[in-house]
């Protein structure tokens, strides 16, 4: 009787929503896989795109899988691990972002029936662990290198790898021609590692065709008035103020600069002293395209007009003004360091050229991973065949039930063939069992089989350069891996209830802000503190 009376004890504040056990890791892994069916349909080069419409009305048609998660402003914690390995892919390696979302998810998903039958998820996580180093040994023994070859060769090489990434985009029906402009803009910024030293310019009408490159720095031209006015009575206040003005234009034109460029806006008086000068000036050009300035003619921005010696001052063989759709464009190329490249976009419609600008970004990434890790594999779902026969005969050889964690790892990785034949409309079962048979040769020359998203069928993904650099592949599979284990690591999710003090404090601190407004009205008589 005495034990059926004891308090309860109570630990967590009141409201507090505690989920523990089996069931919520079953609603977690059920989580991850809703959020990866909304990336499914968009997996390459057949995949569909989402239109995306945020609270303030914008509306954003995308491809492109970080993007996607950015957006879709998920809130359930464990889906929101999806979000962040999305996330470092993107800023990682560029692309491969849907992939790793869709392998993350159905690594889950081949988990949940076990997590079910009662198994401990650390034998999950231990196998998945080792079932991930497997699959990174396999990928740099397949990987081939792309070192040592002549600049002609390493073009056309980083073009492929170019064109396999943007295949999958919206601007895909003019990969090749995108592909050489986005290797001639990486090759031209050199060692250099900063990206902002490509500019991306957009400027809606024309079609695509109309995109060009330009070897060095453009930028919109920024209006500048001539011509001004001054009535006498102010003269003699004003006189001063020019002198100063004068005087710093004086020093401007000394210095031998023959194109100013200023972050501020340049005024009537200043835009006229140079034009009878000669010299060229823009105001209000942006800090980004400054800098890109700067870094391609080798000059330096000042913060002030005194003091401006040679070594300061940068030049470029041709300065032109060009017009670009409705805008004019201000265009430096012959830059003596030649470190920047800009690539002027141009479209239908803006949500177009904004799509446009992402897919380049990816395939700018591509090129400069592809250039520094300069080994590459084959795409087309050929490498995740490849491990996913490795692993299946390396289970064989373990007793226990790794064997059986190890197997459904590899089944998972099968997921991005098939979502390549189910996104182009073929018989996926049918595609597998062809690249099973093929990848099962024991001479071992199906190795480089992938999905043919042409005919329907298999081809060798190699000779038709389906090409992607290794190192997406391996980030995508380690960071899948690690957030697949990490899900499975959660047993228990305690959510805490918004104290009614926050809600408060939140209440009285958002009516102190209307009431501050009150010292406006006062009465008559109230005296002003």
């Amino acid at each position: 009787m005495a034990a059926m009376l004891q308090p309860q004890i109570i630990l967590l504040k009141e409201g507090t929503d505690t989920s523990q056990g089996k069931p919520q890791l079953v609603s977690n892994i059920n989580a991850c896989c809703a959020v990866a069916d909304v990336l499914r349909t968009t997996l390459g080069p057949r995949g569909m795109d989402k239109l995306i419409h945020d609270d303030k009305g914008k509306t954003t048609i995308s491809n492109d899988g970080a993007t996607i998660m950015k957006l879709l402003d998920i809130v359930h914690p464990a889906a929101k691990i999806l979000v962040d390995i999305a996330k470092s892919q993107d800023s990682e390696v560029g692309d491969g972002t849907t992939t790793v979302v869709l392998l993350a998810g159905e690594f889950l998903k081949e988990a949940k029936p076990f997590i079910e039958d009662g198994v401990h998820p650390q034998n999950l996580i231990r196998s998945y662990r080792s079932a991930c180093q497997l699959a990174m040994y396999k990928i740099k023994e397949l990987a081939v290198s792309i070192e040592g070859k002549s600049l002609e060769e390493k073009k056309s090489l980083l073009a492929k790898c170019a064109a396999t990434t943007l295949s999958s985009k919206l601007i895909g029906g003019e990969k090749e021609f995108f592909a050489a402009m986005v290797v001639d803009a990486v090759l031209a910024i050199g060692s250099d590692d900063r990206l902002n030293l490509i500019g991306i310019k957009k400027v809606p009408g024309g079609n695509m065709r109309d995109s060009f490159l330009v070897n060095g720095v453009a930028f919109k031209k920024t209006f500048s008035y001539a011509g001004f006015q001054t009535p006498s009575q102010y003269q003699s206040i004003v006189d001063a103020e020019w002198n100063i003005i004068y005087d710093k234009l004086d020093k401007c034109v000394q210095s031998g600069a023959k194109i100013v460029l200023s972050r501020l806006a340049i005024g009537d008086l200043a835009t006229q002293y140079f034009a009878d000068r000669d010299i060229f000036c823009a105001g209000r050009v942006t800090e980004e395209d400054l800098q890109r300035v700067a870094a391609a003619t080798g000059g330096t921005v000042q913060t002030s007009v005194n003091n401006i010696i040679d070594e300061v001052l940068g030049s470029c063989e041709v300065f032109e003004e060009k017009q670009v759709g409705n805008e004019r464009f201000n265009i430096f190329s012959g830059c003596p360091s030649g470190q920047t490249a800009t690539i002027v976009l141009r479209g239908g419609a803006d949500q177009f050229i904004d799509e446009a600008e992402r897919s380049l970004h990816d395939a700018i990434m591509i090129v400069r991973r592809a250039l520094k890790n300069s080994t590459v594999v084959p795409g087309g779902g050929a490498i995740d065949m490849e491990i996913s026969r490795h692993l299946r005969q390396h289970a064989r050889t373990i007793a226990g039930k790794s064997q059986l964690f190890i197997n459904s790892y590899a089944k998972a990785l099968e997921v991005i063939p098939r979502q390549l034949c189910d996104n182009a409309g073929f018989d996926a079962t049918d595609v597998l069992n062809k690249l099973r048979q093929k990848h099962a040769l024991p001479s071992g020359e199906g190795a480089n089989y992938g999905v043919d998203i042409d005919t329907g069928g298999i081809a060798d993904s190699f000779a038709n350069f389906v090409w992607e650099p290794a190192v997406v592949k391996i980030n995508a599979i380690n960071a899948a891996t690690e957030a697949s284990c990490l899900v499975l690591s959660v047993d228990e999710t305690v959510k805490n209830p918004k104290s009614e003090s926050a809600q408060g404090e939140a209440a009285a601190s958002a009516m102190g802000g209307r009431g501050r407004g009150g010292g406006a009205f006062r009465g008559r008589g109230m005296r002003r503190r």
